[in-house]
């Protein structure tokens, strides 16, 4: 005789509930629970870490789903898809729906997360209720569909909320082609996993990227009648914009428990089974729970409670019990890895250990009590994790040298360093905090024969959601596999999203003349534009096509869209041309005239031999472009930038060539040449390299007998080495041919961001100079005419100080003084 099945109500679809019932399945809760759910949304689960990379275009929205429509017939789940739970009768364990659909139950779930905190601002909502047109919350898929379709309608936005969730938003807003404001009411930004010092080096990284801040901000109320038309704050000052994104929090949604007689504090109060206090039948889970005075926001212990509720609901472990989790967070802000978990600020005797590196946006710091970690924070480098994570959950006494918990000593160049540290890992560390997978997880999965990090990735899930865990996914991986491994192809992409090589790629797009980033992204992606791979779309098509390149400029970085480099605090530098650094009584005059005016707080002689104009506003760089009359020095960009000299023959006694008009000649033709990476150039009137022209992309010594020396792949930054000598030729003519003929051959072979060491190092000088010299592919003639194309074609971006790309190109969110 067939068991009767009990019957399981599910309220909430979201990925709480969604995993409790993954996790009830897994342990064959389908053999005595006929399973039905309730879910808000019209649609299957999806993963709501990933919303902000369907908000800036990074990934479909039909990717980010979890559990589609097929799983839940497939597991004989019936699911109330777009049906809001408005009722529930203890008494009669009944659930009703917005529907009037009516579903008995056995056993409960409630599983209803959390809501939007939309924070009482004046003139927020119409006399309908309803936002205000251009104001906009971000918490759903429908959220994200709505702010993407306004977005490309505004030129400024407000985002209201420092968080995680409101820089993503930012980070969104931007790739539309937006000026972006994120206001805080608190000191810093992500003050629930940052101390100041480690989110003010978040922000300057941030600012970098075109996002302006303003802090210790109360928004006060909504400006404009029928249309969102700036903000006002409580100290009476505004700031203009045509659409706000709030992103100030959640708050639990309680209020059908509360209904329904279960006993709410911030939460709904369980028990360590995961049980509502005073109802046995009912079962709460993920952030509408609340477990021991905590409420939890965070995915990991959310799972925690998925397995403890299935554990207990499906009978396979009635002791089992929640006992709390200790919070840890291991994403990716904007792109920033950061990894924060216990407290952030020390008690009067706890230690504290600090590196900072602000520049290059890195910041790590330990608070140890009691020889214990009890909290940490990685930014910019978050390689140490996972161990440092593992050394938090198990409360296990610190090594003596505290550096060795932030730095991976010695494990880069020592493979038994890393399988020592794979070792020591439990398998239950967990890996991916996104979807709640653990090392043992992972190390299943290669030893059943996927034996690539790709692969693995997508069967697990894995570091399919913000990404931070992939290179300890990696190593896992590889460890797993004994460095045996199946070549994973997309290692040969370009750009990462576009599934082609480099060769492919330029040949696909010459042959469909695909001429902009969104036409390559149509064709050859599928329609799915990843906004990390448009700036070397970009700088690849301008290659290609010269003059016809299409250019769109949501595809570049915020420096290549102002043509300055943008600095800590949201101004800009700006570096005119100095050609081979030769200057003239007139110009100083001239650049001393604009610093002036503009009040410039500092002018600098930079290292290409150029005068730096820093702190400039981004409202004024048109107006400073126009009154210095000379043309941009691209030193913001991924081009040519400079050629520096010595004297030469005109004055030095050791100089055996002019160096200096050689120097200008190169500047003239190569100024603003686009490049896979930068490249900075020099030359030297004699063998005694002051011009530093031997540790350049590429140099011309001279030598005796009037002829010149080429070095190509040199560096002189982090990374330092002497160029490869690749011919010596006879004249100025000779060098300037075959510096093009060489910077070409890079141009088109070259990975996105490798500098020439590197490509040196790769292809082998041995086979450039074959090429290049000595023409042994037959390639001489065109590489050279696809050198005269792209220098024909160029165009001195200042220009666009008389007319704009865009209207709101130079346009800023902020007004000086932040009065409208």
């Amino acid at each position: 005789m067939q068991q009767h099945k009990k019957r399981l109500v599910v309220i909430g679809n979201g990925m709480a509930g969604a995993r409790t019932v993954e996790e009830i399945l897994a342990r064959d809760g389908a053999e005595n629970y006929q399973i039905t759910m309730f879910g808000d949304e019209p649609y299957g689960n999806y993963n709501r870490i990933l919303l902000s990379n369907v908000l800036n275009g990074s990934q479909d929205a039909s990717e980010i789903f979890i559990n589609p429509m097929e799983w839940y017939r497939e597991n004989c789940i019936n699911l109330h898809a777009g049906v809001r739970a408005v009722h529930i009768n203890r008494e009669e364990c009944i659930v009703t729906g917005s529907d009037g659909t009516v579903e008995e139950y056995d056993r409960l779930i409630i599983a209803t997360g959390s809501s939007p905190f939309v924070p009482p601002i004046q003139n927020m909502y119409t006399e309908e209720g309803c936002l205000r047109h251009g104001a906009f919350v971000f918490r759903t898929l429908d959220d994200c569909t709505r702010i993407a379709g306004h977005a490309v309608k505004c030129t400024r936005a407000v985002v209201i909320g420092g968080g995680l969730l409101g820089l993503e938003a930012a980070r969104g807003l931007l790739n539309y082609g937006a000026q972006v404001t994120v206001v805080h009411n608190m000191p810093h930004i992500m003050n629930a996993q940052l101390d100041s010092e480690g989110a003010g080096v978040l922000q300057q990284t941030l600012e970098r990227m075109g996002i302006s801040f303003r802090l210790n901000a109360v928004t006060s109320r909504i400006l404009g009648e029928d249309a969102v038309t700036g903000l006002e704050f409580d100290d009476a000052s505004k700031i203009p914009c045509e659409m706000v994104v709030i992103s100030a929090g959640i708050r639990p949604n309680t209020q059908l428990a509360k209904e329904a007689g279960l006993v709410v504090e911030r939460g709904i109060v369980v028990d360590d089974s995961m049980r509502s206090v005073n109802d046995d039948a009912v079962y709460v889970v993920g952030e509408c729970a609340q477990h021991r005075g905590q409420v939890y926001g965070l995915v990991a212990p959310i799972w925690d409670q998925a397995v403890t509720l299935a554990d207990h609901i499906t009978g396979k472990n009635l002791f089992a019990a929640y006992t709390g989790s200790k919070t840890a967070v291991k994403l990716k802000v904007m792109g920033v890895d950061l990894a924060s978990m216990g407290v952030t600020h020390p008690a009067e005797n706890d230690e504290v250990v600090v590196y900072s590196q602000p520049k290059k946006g890195i910041y790590k710091k330990l608070i140890i009590r009691d020889n214990q970690l009890a909290g940490a924070i990685l930014l910019g480098d978050s390689s140490r994790a996972a161990s440092l994570i593992q050394l938090f959950d198990r409360g296990t006494q610190l090594p003596e040298e505290r550096e060795q918990m932030l730095f991976n000593i010695g494990s880069s160049a020592n493979g038994a360093s890393i399988q020592s540290t794979m070792l020591e890992m439990e398998d239950d560390t967990q890996v991916c905090n996104c979807s709640g997978v653990n090392k043992g997880t992972l190390r299943k999965c290669a030893l059943s024969g996927i034996k690539t990090v790709k692969g693995v990735m997508e069967a697990t899930r894995a570091g399919m959601g913000c990404g931070s865990c992939r290179p300890l996914v990696k190593e896992i991986v590889e460890w797993a596999c004994e460095g045996q491994m199946d070549e994973d192809p997309s290692v040969h992409y370009y750009v990462p999203g576009v599934p082609l090589s480099k060769t492919d790629l330029v040949m696909n797009v010459k042959n469909m003349g695909l001429k902009s980033v969104s036409s390559v992204f149509n064709a050859l992606a599928n329609g799915i534009e990843d906004p990390g791979s448009k700036p070397g779309l970009a700088s690849l098509l301008k290659t290609i096509w010269g003059g016809e390149y299409e250019d769109e400029r949501d595809a570049r970085f915020i420096n290549d869209r102002v043509h300055a480099n943008i600095q800590n605090n949201g101004t800009f530098s700006v570096v005119p041309r100095i050609y081979g650094g030769v200057t003239s009584p007139q110009q100083l005059h001239k650049i001393a005239e604009v610093a002036e005016k503009y009040d410039v707080p500092m002018v600098k002689i930079t290292g290409g031999q150029r005068i730096d104009l820093l702190g400039i506003k981004k409202e004024d760089l048109p107006k400073v472009w126009k009154d210095l009359g000379m043309p941009s020095g691209h030193a913001y960009a991924k081009t040519f930038r400079t050629c520096k000299t010595c004297v030469g023959t005109d004055f030095c006694r050791y100089g055996l060539g002019d160096s200096t008009a050689l120097g200008i000649k190169i500047e003239e033709r190569f100024q603003g040449l686009e490049s896979p990476a930068k490249l900075k150039l020099a030359t030297a009137g004699c063998p005694r390299n002051c011009s530093e022209a031997m540790v350049k992309d590429v140099g011309a010594v001279a030598i005796e007998g009037g002829r010149w020396e080429i070095y190509v792949g040199g560096a002189a930054g982090a990374h330092v080495r002497k160029g490869d000598l690749l011919c010596t030729l006879n004249s100025h003519d000779e060098v300037l041919q075959m510096m093009g003929r060489f910077m070409q051959y890079y141009r088109e072979n070259a990975k996105y961001l490798e500098r020439t060491y590197g490509f040196v190092e790769r292809i082998g000088i041995e086979k450039i100079r074959s090429v290049v010299v000595f023409n042994s592919e037959g390639t001489a003639e065109r590489l050279d005419a696809a050198m005269q194309a792209s220098v024909d074609a160029y165009k001195d971006p200042w220009l666009e100080a008389v007319e704009p790309h865009t209207p709101n190109q130079f346009a800023v969110s902020l007004p000086a003084g932040g009065i409208l």
